[in-house]
């Protein structure tokens, strides 16, 4: 089947322009960039300003390359199942960023709370915020779909199902991040095949026990080979490359390097 290919933002140098980003992008051979709203204030900046969008608009129109997907990590910080309303303020900013750019899913991180104590009230603010998010997605034609963790809350995508089945909207779905997946469970392809239909997207993120994040495809232990497959059993045609720039590698090279390990899984089943 046709598949489309990002690559995450955060995978090229932080100094480059967005018109660099989605040019490199480009030319290694990536379909869409994923861009990142993290728990930063810089980064969520982004959704409040209307001159900044109107600029990596441009960027996207000049380069012709699109950013299909965004990754929402700022929750972390200002997460759903807190008491801050900000976390609402900024799923709603978000969207409408989103809109504004032609972004058709945004990946929703599946916290209740993340630097607290989670408890019936985080977990039920959680749900009711939720429940408030997805209306606001709904009004606007943007997809939510939930990122499998690294903490107990949602980090399979069984538990990022219950929730997706409690709230029933065609708005919510799961995207869910395989390095993460592979560290929580054992019976990961299972895992998988729990979200059949309603799996929007995949990240495709090496890991290994304890360690999350900084690794290239290979370094660690996931079987990308059998999660794709599985994924492409089950229709999903989007895949973002999740991986950090190292700040010392050419970033062209580093990218392509990277790229080609998971083109040779790919091309097994084309």
């Amino acid at each position: 089947m046709k598949v489309r290919m990002g690559l995450y933002e955060k995978a090229m140098p932080e100094s480059f322009s967005f018109i660099e980003k989605l040019t490199l992008t480009k030319r290694v051979g990536f379909d869409y960039m994923e861009i990142s709203i993290d728990e930063t204030e810089k980064k969520l900046a982004r959704i409040y300003d209307s001159v900044l969008s109107d600029e990596i608009a441009a960027a996207v129109r000049g380069t012709g390359v699109p950013i299909k997907t965004m990754c929402l990590s700022g929750h972390r910080k200002y997460p759903l199942g807190g008491e801050d309303p900000r976390s609402l303020e900024i799923m709603e900013k978000a969207i409408e960023f989103a809109g504004k750019l032609g972004i058709r899913i945004i990946q929703l991180a599946g916290y209740d709370v993340y630097y607290e104590k989670s408890d019936e009230n985080t977990v039920s603010r959680f749900a009711e915020n939720l429940k408030k998010s997805v209306e606001l997605a709904a009004a606007a034609g943007v997809m939510l779909g939930f990122e499998t963790m690294e903490t107990p809350f949602m980090n399979t995508v069984e538990k990022a199902m219950k929730y997706v089945r409690l709230i029933d909207s065609p708005y919510l779905t799961v995207y869910p991040d395989l390095g993460n997946v592979r560290n929580a469970t054992e019976d990961y392809i299972g895992d998988i095949k729990s979200g059949k239909g309603s799996i929007c997207a995949a990240h495709l993120k090496e890991t290994k026990p304890g360690v999350f994040r900084d690794l290239e495809y290979g370094q660690g232990r996931v079987d990308f080979d059998g999660c794709i497959k599985e994924l492409l059993g089950q229709g999903v045609g989007m895949y973002t490359c999740e991986f950090w720039y190292d700040g010392k590698t050419d970033p062209e090279e580093y990218v392509r390097r990277n790229k080609a390990y998971v083109d040779k899984i790919f091309a097994r089943y084309r």
